[in-house]
């Protein structure tokens, strides 16, 4: 039997299309997933749009942020049953005796291979998960919401583990994407006092960085920036696609603050990094997550420290992804969900 997928087939410019995929075959470490909700990924469109940086092997299902019920287990499984209700991490592939997974941080194997771009996603009716890959969903918690899980886990890995926030600190968010969203979020749980900034063209997402209560700038924040001593903010979060971000990062960072990238851009930078060394900024790279980090957010979610509504645009039929994709492409959501 045979069920509709959102496939990506090609590295061209709109080379995704609805096709029809065979039922998974799982191994014995498997489970297969009936997916019940997947969100679109700012990944999932630019490799619809072929603007993306890393490597894909085509075809391939897209969808990495989903949930659902557990329908088949493998032989070899423990701990799971059929009809748990579950989230799975991006991880569908790595390799166990690589230094980086035995310190527990697979995220940074890199023969790491994901859902969505290294293996087939869940954007389809089934799809196989490593049972190492998956996380109770807290009753109560929406399979809408619990998609969101992972873009949650890059953002609390990317604000909690690789930032230094105090509370009180005064941090930047550069881009409003929902990964930007998502840290602006996660630093206003830490104690920071945010804005995020974003262009004219992204004044809809900025109105959700309002409802966390975080300030919203168009354009020009040397205002907020330079407030009190003028020396800079303590931190910001360069949540952005391009490389213009992290050279005005380093220009609004005050001495001995700190800088995390966590948006990914292909372009050179094509400007000096003087100020890093003048300033003796710290800036780190944030990618991906781990089982630890996921369970923290599940517990954020799933107590509601963590409100979800804001970045949530609406809900799609599988069927209708393109309508979804567009809405987010055009900035007028900030989350679409897909329901197979």
């Amino acid at each position: 039997m045979t069920y509709p997928a959102v496939v990506n087939f090609e590295n061209k410019v709109g080379s995704v299309e609805l096709r029809e995929i065979n039922r998974p075959e799982i191994g014995d470490e498997d489970v297969l997933l009936e997916v019940s909700a997947v969100s679109v990924c700012g990944s999932d469109l630019h490799q619809w749009q072929a603007m993306h940086s890393w490597p894909v092997n085509y075809p391939v299902v897209l969808g990495h942020e989903f949930g659902g019920l557990i329908a088949e287990v493998g032989k070899r499984v423990t701990g799971w049953k059929e009809g748990d209700r579950v989230v799975s991490e991006t991880a569908a592939v790595i390799d166990v005796n690589n230094p980086m997974s035995r310190k527990g941080l697979y995220n940074l194997d890199p023969t790491r291979k994901g859902f969505g771009y290294g293996v087939d996603g869940a954007m389809t009716r089934f799809t196989r998960v490593p049972a190492r890959c998956l996380h109770r969903i807290p009753e109560g918690l929406s399979f809408e919401k619990a998609a969101l899980t992972e873009p949650c886990s890059v953002a609390y890995n990317a604000v909690v583990n690789q930032s230094d926030i105090k509370p009180g600190d005064r941090v930047v968010v550069l881009g409003p994407g929902p990964i930007g969203l998502l840290c602006a979020a996660v630093a206003k749980l830490w104690g920071a006092q945010v804005a995020v900034v974003g262009l004219e063209s992204d004044r809809t997402r900025l109105k959700v960085a309002e409802a966390y209560g975080c300030t919203a700038i168009v354009n020009d924040l040397d205002e907020w920036a330079y407030a009190g001593d003028g020396l800079g903010v303590d931190g910001v979060i360069d949540a952005a696609g391009v490389s213009k971000t992290l050279e005005i990062a380093l220009q609004i960072t005050r001495p001995a603050g700190w800088i995390t990238k966590v948006g990914w851009g292909p372009q050179p930078l094509n400007f000096s990094l003087d100020p890093l060394v003048q300033k003796a900024i710290t800036l780190r790279g944030s990618f991906s997550h781990n089982w630890p980090i996921w369970e923290r957010v599940l517990e954020l979610t799933g107590s509601g420290q963590l409100n979800l509504d804001p970045v949530i645009g609406g809900v799609w039929p599988l069927e209708e992804w393109h309508s979804a994709f567009e809405a987010m492409h055009s900035g007028n959501i900030v989350k679409a969900i897909l329901k197979p």
